[in-house]
């Protein structure tokens, strides 16, 4: 049995804290190049809608950037680590376009996108017992994509983690090769973070849109729930 388990640590510092979860089983998330202008589509719209958070000319200033700004600074972070949010409504206002990667990647970034909420995914399959969010004792592995060294959580971070090492670092900020999706992913479990009642509003909309989008791509059917600190875990995954 695999579950997502939210630490009590975690609502320690957030309270308010809403982690949504959607899992789909059986997908084949292989790239078929006839579907790349359906997903370079859906990027450039998401794109689109999220300059609506983009208002303020000095970025950091934005509520969406200031507010993930805020939350990192509760816990040791590595230097420069950002919110995968930021990270994306950066490349919006330097006006990049995104270009494709896999199925379930693009479908997830586009929604990130367009509600301006951190979404990320990971493999089921890779996991080595349950998922938990909470916080590091440090050393935890950690090999993000493109690395050949290990680059172990520090103490106090929080970061995604199972028995084998941390899965994503500094919440969403980078995650590991070892459960990262790819064409090859059949099972997994997508997530969308939020620290406030309001960025949680977003979120909840976030992940039916994302359910949607899943089950009319893969033509599965997936499972949301929504993670609070009276509602800690998810059922099997």
């Amino acid at each position: 049995m695999t579950k997502v388990v939210i630490d009590k640590e975690f609502f320690e510092l957030f309270p308010e804290a809403q982690i949504s979860t959607l899992t789909i089983h059986g997908i084949d998330n292989h790239v078929d190049e006839k579907d790349d202008p359906y997903f370079a589509k859906l990027l450039h719209e998401g794109s689109e809608e999220s300059k609506k958070f983009i208002t303020n000319d000095v970025f950091r200033e934005n509520d969406v950037i200031d507010q993930w700004r805020q939350a990192f600074r509760q816990f040791k972070t590595k230097k420069g680590a950002r919110c995968s949010i930021e990270a994306l409504l950066k490349r919006v206002s330097q006006g990049h376009e995104f270009s494709p990667i896999n199925p379930l990647v693009d479908i997830y970034n586009s929604v990130s996108l367009k509600y301006g909420v951190p979404c990320g995914g990971e493999n089921i399959n890779a996991f080595d017992g349950d998922m938990h969010l909470g916080e590091a004792k440090g050393g935890e592995g950690f090999k993000p994509l493109g690395a050949t060294e290990d680059s172990p959580a520090l103490p106090g971070e929080i970061i995604y983690y199972d028995n084998s090492g941390a899965i994503c670092r500094c919440l969403n900020w980078r995650e590991a090769q070892r459960t990262m999706l790819t064409e090859d992913t059949t099972d997994s479990v997508l997530v969308v973070e939020a620290t406030n009642e309001e960025q949680a509003k977003r979120a909840s909309e976030a992940i039916e849109e994302l359910k949607e989008l899943t089950e009319k791509y893969f033509k599965v059917d997936g499972k949301i729930e929504h993670l609070t600190k009276d509602h800690p875990e998810t059922e099997q995954l």
